[in-house]
């Protein structure tokens, strides 16, 4: 039997895995549309039927994870994305690639979720912030090494390279997870999923949760379109230089940079002080740094920043505010974060862990759907800064949501009771 730290790395492992494959599919997208001449509904699929498997196979994964051993879940999981990017260098047409999208999709979630489960199991429950705030910083470590290195390794070794590297630290976690982390011998009889679905605590942080999905989404999406969007049309421009693609890289990398720093912090500071009020101010500065984005180029004007960087070339003076910018949101969000995934675990731990992290799932899709439409309504007719605005919006309503809440169950300190 190993040591509980033992097996929390190697859980960590297998979520960077997870993710690293997740982000470097997500950043070779245009590359298979491309290739495979995808347009209309096709193209659509083409992201939609990702999400669209994950949003399917969230309740009888959680089933199953709670009903029976999650590392066998979990292996699964493991196992099905070994076999999915197996087979991506082979598929040749648009149909199998969104096939072997749905299937990376059930792969995906069963090894984020399941594997995310056994992390809040492991982690004694006043150490949970801190061990999901390390384990996240692992999955930003993948996102951010994902989205840098996938153009790279494929424009000087193809699609065989880089799914040879996605295939092996897929089976190297799998190896791991197998040969060090214990069954799991927790067994849940019942459908948990039914009864935690109007646990009182869960209920009131879905309040935010649905809320600020709008927020996240709109915001993390639109920060590179805004940088990357012809000045005309509202943002900085920066795809029509040639250094445009590593600029919009650098600003997609520093909210994941800054955010993987801090939440092992955070999450400890949420573990002594208390989880809802850390979930409330990070929503707060979340909301209060969006607001600020689009103000981007004037910071820069204001400030006398140049326009012109070594090797770079010509971008734009608001580039190292929306940098900072981008970061700040980072650290607002690992705020939030940590704490909130906790509150999941602590209502889900002893009676149906993976269904409570399958209920955060759930309650995070609609809004993380709608969003992007929401966003391009608003970019087109109305003007992008606007959707940074309903972005800061969404998150001061889900803040006033939960905050209500709280003080309608425990009084005017209520957001001090969790």
């Amino acid at each position: 039997m190993a040591a509980p730290r033992t097996q929390l790395r190697v859980l960590f492992f297998s979520r960077f895995a997870n993710y690293f494959g997740l982000t470097t599919l997500l950043t070779l997208l245009p590359t298979y549309i491309e290739q495979l001449g995808a347009t209309g509904l096709v193209l659509g699929m083409f992201a939609t039927g990702l999400t669209l498997a994950q949003g399917v196979s969230v309740i009888p994964l959680a089933w199953l994870g709670d009903r029976y051993d999650k590392r066998a879940v979990l292996l699964g999981g493991l196992g099905l994305s070994i076999g999915t990017y197996l087979a991506f260098p082979l598929v040749d047409s648009s149909l199998g690639f969104i096939a072997a999208r749905m299937v990376q999709g059930i792969g995906a979630t069963a090894a984020g979720m399941i594997g995310l489960s056994l992390i809040g199991e492991l982690a004694a429950s006043d150490a949970r912030g801190n061990i999901i705030g390390e384990s996240n910083a692992w999955r930003f470590a993948a996102g951010i090494g994902g989205s840098l290195s996938a153009g790279g390794l494929y424009s000087l070794f193809g699609f065989g390279v880089v799914f040879g590297l996605l295939t092996a630290f897929s089976a190297i976690a799998f190896a791991l997870v197998w040969f060090v982390v214990d069954p799991d011998e927790t067994s849940v009889s019942g459908f948990a999923f039914r009864d935690l679905a109007v646990n009182r605590r869960i209920l009131t942080i879905t309040s935010f949760r649905a809320q600020y999905a709008v927020a996240v989404t709109l915001v993390r999406t639109w920060a590179p379109i805004f940088a990357g969007l012809a000045a005309l049309n509202g943002g900085l421009g920066l795809n029509a230089v040639a250094s445009g693609g590593f600029a919009v890289g650098m600003v997609v990398a520093s909210e994941k940079f800054t955010n993987m720093l801090a939440q092992p912090y955070t999450g400890a500071l949420s573990d002594r002080y208390g989880r809802a009020q850390f979930v409330a101010i990070g929503g707060l500065c979340y909301g209060l740094v969006a607001l600020l984005v689009p103000f981007s180029p004037a910071f820069g004007d204001a400030l006398g920043l140049p326009s012109t960087y070594p090797v770079l070339g010509e971008l734009s003076t608001g580039l190292v505010p929306l940098l900072v910018l981008n970061g700040l949101l980072g650290v607002a969000d690992s705020i939030r974060e940590p704490a909130s995934m906790a509150l999941f675990a602590d209502e889900g731990a002893g009676s149906g862990i993976a269904s409570s992290f399958g209920i955060r799932d759930l309650v995070w899709r609609p809004g993380a759907i709608a969003a992007p439409l929401l966003g391009g309504v608003l970019t087109t007719y109305i003007g992008i800064d606007f959707v940074f605005y309903t972005g800061a919006l969404a998150a001061f309503t889900g803040v006033a949501a939960f905050v209500a809440v709280l003080s309608y169950d425990h009084g005017a300190k209520g957001v001090l009771e969790w």
